[in-house]
C-alpha cells in the first residue's frame, strides 16, 4: 500500500500533504495534552508505549504481498495502534512508521509521503478505532470489543486501501484508471484485510488478558 515517488500527480501528492501535516501535528497535541489511562496516564510511560507500538508496526509491515494493479498488500497495524495508543496517538505512531520508512529504507516515496500517511496513519487509524467504538457498544462485553478489534482491523485497513486506490487512479501519470484502481485495491484488501483483522483481535485479546492497562484506547473493565 506504500505509494513509490512517480506515481501521483502534484495536485493529489500536495492536497494529501496538507491534510496529513494539519492532521498528525493535531494528533501530536491532543497526544501528548490530553488525560490517558493506565501505562499512558505517565508522561514516560506514553513516550515508551508510542516507541514500542511503532516498532511492532514496523516489524508487522515487513510481510507484504503483491496485487495486480502495480501495488501491494501487506498488514498495516493502524486500528491495532488506535486500540493501545487511542486514535490520535496510533495516527503519531503510524506517521513516525511511515517517515522512517520513507526516509531511510526508501519503502514509499517522499513525494507520495502525505498520501501514504493519510491512508495509513488517518483513514486506517480512525476509521478502525470509530468501528471498533460502535461495534463493542452495539454488541456489548468481551465479545463485543473481540468483534469490534476484528471489524476495526479488516474495514479499517480496507477503506485505507480505497483511499490509495482513489489517489492512485486520480493520478493519469500511473496509467490506470480510477475504476480499475479502486476496484482493485479494495477487492484484495478486503480480502487480505481478514488477517489484519484477525491479526488485531488476536493481539487486542492477549492485551486484554495480560496487559490491559496498555489499551489507553478503550475502556477495560
Amino acid at each position: 500500500m506504500h505509494i513509490p515517488d512517480g506515481v501521483l500527480s502534484a495536485g493529489v501528492a500536495a492536497s494529501t500533504y496538507i491534510v496529513s501535516a494539519i492532521a498528525v501535528a493535531l494528533s501530536s497535541r491532543r497526544f501528548f495534552s490530553e488525560k490517558l489511562p493506565g501505562a499512558l496516564s505517565d508522561p514516560t510511560g506514553r513516550v515508551s508505549l508510542l516507541s514500542a507500538v511503532a516498532a511492532g508496526v514496523f516489524a508487522a509491515q515487513m510481510l507484504n504481498w503483491p496485487i495486480p494493479g502495480g501495488t501491494s498488500a501487506h498488514l498495516v497495524g493502524g486500528a491495532l495502534a488506535a486500540l493501545v495508543l487511542g486514535p490520535y496517538g496510533g495516527c503519531l505512531a503510524m506517521a513516525l512508521v511511515l517517515i522512517v520508512q520513507c526516509l531511510v529504507f526508501g519503502d514509499g516515496g517522499i513525494t507520495a509521503l502525505g498520501a501514504n500517511v493519510l491512508n495509513m496513519g488517518l483513514v486506517d487509524v480512525f476509521a478502525g478505532y470509530w468501528i471498533y467504538k460502535l461495534v463493542s457498544k452495539a454488541v456489548g462485553g468481551r465479545r463485543g470489543m473481540e468483534l469490534g478489534a476484528l471489524l476495526g482491523g479488516w474495514i479499517g485497513i480496507t477503506l485505507a486501501a480505497a483511499a490509495c486506490g482513489i489517489e492512485i487512479g486520480l493520478s493519469p501519470k500511473f496509467g490506470y484508471p480510477l475504476s480499475l484502481t479502486l476496484s482493485v485495491m479494495t477487492m484484495w484488501h478486503f480480502a487480505l484485510g481478514i488477517v489484519e483483522g484477525v491479526v488485531t483481535m488476536l493481539v487486542f485479546r492477549y492485551l486484554l488478558d495480560k496487559a490491559p492497562d496498555v489499551l489507553g484506547g478503550v475502556e477495560v473493565g
